[in-house]
């Protein structure tokens, strides 16, 4: 169900208008209103070279029954990565609207890739959420680089490009509590992955236990 056409008249807008107590979205141009599930999404985030892909294995062997778990970087393609306005809107957008469909299915969806709250805060699919989680999985300077400089040669990790993922990190670590909405970091600096995968796991059920009876509106045309 794409929630950016009308059912009714068939009209398509990149600026959907969501009355978020029902939820329902409406079209602007035949007022028709359809109610939509409007779940939570939860981003596991972080730099690269901090585990999320690693961790993503073990979200989902744990998660799949309740959870839909993706990998941002499936959409990483070109195209959707061209930068025209230094914040790749095009493919967030994209996955925001990919997530809106999938949790139309009754399940929320699990994101884990490199992104931060004011790439999606702003974006006027955000609306199509109830909220949007942020868990960022981090790690010493140090290690990270290390780690960057183990990757594979296809990966192209040279040394300008790892400095600049290591003044990422300290700008996350410096600011993720200041952010809207605030990230959660847990470092993976030590920890084994499945210790990490507990923790995020834990994150993930807390939060929606938390959330449990809103959001879960049926998917059928007013």
């Amino acid at each position: 169900m794409n929630l950016l056409i009308c059912a009714r008249c068939g009209t398509r807008t990149d600026e959907p208008v969501v009355e978020p107590a029902v939820p329902v979205v409406r079209c602007t141009e035949c007022g028709h209103r359809r109610t939509f599930r409007r779940l939570p999404l939860y981003c596991v985030t972080g730099p690269s070279g901090t585990g999320k892909s690693t961790v993503a294995h073990l979200l989902l062997e744990r998660l799949a029954d309740r959870f839909v778990v993706l990998e941002q970087d499936l959409l990483w393609t070109a195209g959707l990565r061209d930068d025209h306005d230094g914040e790749h809107r095009l493919f967030r957008s994209t996955w925001l609207r990919m997530a809106s469909m999938v949790q139309q299915n009754g399940r929320p969806v699990v994101l884990c890739g490199t992104v931060v709250p004011p790439e999606f805060e702003r974006l006027p699919e955000r609306s199509f959420f109830s909220d949007i989680r942020y868990l960022a999985l981090m790690c010493d300077p140090e290690v990270l680089a290390a780690r960057l400089r183990a990757r594979p040669a296809w990966r192209q990790w040279d040394e300008p490009r790892i400095t600049e993922m290591l003044d990422y990190t300290a700008w996350i670590r410096e600011t993720a509590h200041e952010m809207a909405p605030p990230m959660t970091l847990i470092d993976t600096t030590d920890a084994p992955v499945t210790a990490t995968a507990d923790q995020v796991v834990d994150w993930i059920e807390g939060l929606h236990r938390a959330d449990a009876g809103g959001g879960t509106a049926e998917p059928v045309s007013a």
